[in-house]
């Protein structure tokens, strides 16, 4: 079969399961990039780079403090209790930013709950995912689930700039409330869809044991420097665009989750035909040129293009390095590695975000969107020599995705 021919599914990628979770991940996640427009809260409050960094690290540090207990839960428990309760914070969090009026001990205790809350939320919805989609259509299920992560992106950046043009940021946290909510009751319908264990079956491994899997740890790399890369814009784009003056968090989310929608929905079947690592370079390096060009924007164009590399990136990277670890990974530690997997990018933006925030503070916008290009491509090099160490290419269509 061509390249050109879409693959056949062994059954249908749409079920109910899929839906559900879908619109679940979709209301979960617009309420959590009404955030996005956090930085300009703190900034209007005197707060600087390194400061708005450690605030945003601060609800990555709690969820992944949390990771290791959720990816057990999800193998042991199922992934249902992990959805259903990580709604009820996820609600009693977004509510209690109406609170929050300064840079204070209540912002910081508000933030380690949203962590805990976004821990349990990213690993059960996307593991409930990963266990609904068809095997030989992974990477096309993943990559078109999380079209409901990317689209409250674009939404939430225009929406915000909508609200905090008529009103102000307590209408914005209200809205996230709306959102969370609607969330939470599309939670509670989901099923269990731990699969089944045969009898004879080791049983899971811990948390830590499961992460150390030799083929495990080359992606483990590469995903952590993607996350790094993502915390550089996630974190500073809204002080950026005000600080340079071209630009909005309209324009440059709407872009870079448009590009990541339509190349998922038109293209996210290609990877699983061309070979996940063979498709991962020019995700990275779309990401890279990306970045690049972000540090030396002067226009409303150059932030456009900006989006639309960075998002081109995203629409295959994510779902290849998730596709990559479900595949090595044992279906009765797939809780546990993919909990492992979102912990990273928790990580990425504890890292990522006070580290990046000092960069800033010493030098420049430039000079730290040009930092984090860096890592990618050092970590990307990395990774290649790495992997291809731990698992060796061989003739073969299920060879090339290993």
């Amino acid at each position: 079969m061509g390249l050109s021919s879409r693959p056949v599914s062994d059954r249908r990628l749409f079920s109910r399961a899929f839906v559900l979770v879908f619109v679940a991940n979709f209301l979960h996640s617009l309420a959590q990039f009404g955030y996005l427009h956090l930085p300009g809260f703190l900034a209007e409050r005197g707060a600087d780079e390194l400061t708005i960094g450690v605030v945003v690290g601060m609800m990555s540090a709690s969820a992944v403090a949390l990771r290791p207990l959720v990816g057990r839960l999800l193998d042991t428990r199922g992934r249902r209790v992990i959805a259903r309760w990580g709604s009820v914070v996820h609600l009693a969090v977004t509510l209690a930013y109406l609170g929050v009026n300064e840079v204070g001990p209540l912002l910081f205790v508000v933030r380690v709950f949203h962590g805990v809350a976004q821990g349990m939320l990213f690993a059960a919805l996307f593991t409930i995912a990963a266990d609904v989609v068809p095997p030989s259509r992974r990477t096309e299920g993943i990559a078109l689930f999380g079209v409901s992560g990317l689209l409250p992106m674009s939404l939430a950046g225009y929406i915000g700039d909508v609200i905090l043009a008529h009103a102000g940021y307590f209408e914005l946290f209200a809205a996230t409330a709306v959102a969370a909510a609607l969330g939470g009751a599309v939670s509670w319908t989901l099923a269990d869809s731990r699969p089944v264990v045969q009898a004879g079956a080791p049983a899971p491994r811990s948390f830590f044991a499961t992460a150390m899997v030799p083929t495990l740890r080359p992606l483990w790399l590469i995903t952590f420097a993607f996350a790094l890369a993502l915390a550089s814009y996630y974190t500073f784009l809204r002080t950026f665009v005000d600080h340079v003056g071209v630009g909005s968090m309209g324009l440059f989310y709407g872009v870079y989750a448009g590009a990541a929608i339509v190349l998922r929905v038109v293209l996210g079947w290609v990877p699983d035909r061309l070979g996940l690592r063979r498709s991962l370079v020019p995700a990275m390096a779309a990401t890279v040129v990306g970045l690049l060009l972000l540090r030396g924007a002067s226009s409303d164009v150059d932030v456009a293009i900006a989006g639309l590399l960075t998002g081109a990136g995203h629409a295959f990277a994510f779902p290849i390095l998730s596709a990559l670890v479900v595949t090595r990974a044992g279906d009765h530690e797939r809780g546990a590695a993919l909990s492992m997997f979102t912990a990273l990018f928790d990580l990425g933006m504890l890292v990522g975000a006070p580290v990046l925030g000092a960069v800033l503070k010493q030098t420049s916008y430039a000079t730290m969107f040009g930092a984090a290009a860096t890592i990618v491509v050092v970590s990307g090099l990395g990774w290649m020599v790495w992997d291809r160490r731990m698992v060796p290419s061989v003739r073969g269509g299920a060879a090339r995705s290993p």
